[in-house]
């Protein structure tokens, strides 16, 4: 599939890798949502009058296209729709999309997407130079924190409720996970 293709879609949204659909999830859960929410706020905050900026879905990524090149999107056989992304380069921010890899890539999991964020998009993520990468697990409540070595993405630390987490392309900054997952009712 290519994007030109995507764009005919009505009301339908999924991601490419290689121009073969990868994901076609259903809408997120509550609980999901609210830790999405939750860290686009903690995050979103400390940004606030920064040059990095932070979004969250939905926002098409197209992962391996660089903006200083003259890309046509009808071509882009690759993007992506993380749950948050955190861009330090405004030259990729485009009116409509990120061209590029985001510095941060944060993708919460369910049963259904835990094989392609840990494969699928773990491995483009890494070939695309996105710099750090959180996988969050919100039946458990941990994340997993992999960091970029060599244009791959290896578990640098895994982090539960209990934990600060620091954002590692982010200096002096951590958020207190206690924030980020609610409290479970025994």
């Amino acid at each position: 599939m290519s994007y030109k293709e995507y764009e005919t879609w009505e009301e339908k949204r999924c991601e490419v890798l290689d121009g073969k659909i990868i994901s076609m999830a259903p809408s997120p859960l509550p609980e999901h949502q609210e830790i999405s929410m939750q860290l686009s706020i903690e995050i979103g905050s400390h940004l606030r009058g920064k040059t990095c900026r932070a979004f969250a879905a939905p926002i098409d990524v197209y992962l391996f296209e660089d903006y200083r090149e003259k890309w046509i999107d009808k071509n882009v056989r690759n993007w992506v729709i993380p749950d948050l992304i955190v861009v330090c380069d405004p030259n990729k921010i485009t009116r409509s999309k990120i061209v590029g890899a985001p510095d941060l890539v944060v993708e919460i999991i369910s049963s259904s997407s835990a094989k392609i964020n840990r494969i699928d998009k773990r491995l483009a993520y890494g070939r695309a130079g996105v710099r750090e990468y959180w996988m969050i697990d919100p039946a458990n409540q941990v994340i997993e924190v992999y960091l970029l070595k060599e244009n791959s993405l290896e578990l640098h630390d895994v982090y539960t409720r209990e934990d600060k987490i620091p954002i590692h392309i982010l200096e002096n900054f951590t958020i207190d996970l206690t924030v980020i997952f609610p409290e479970r009712e025994e």
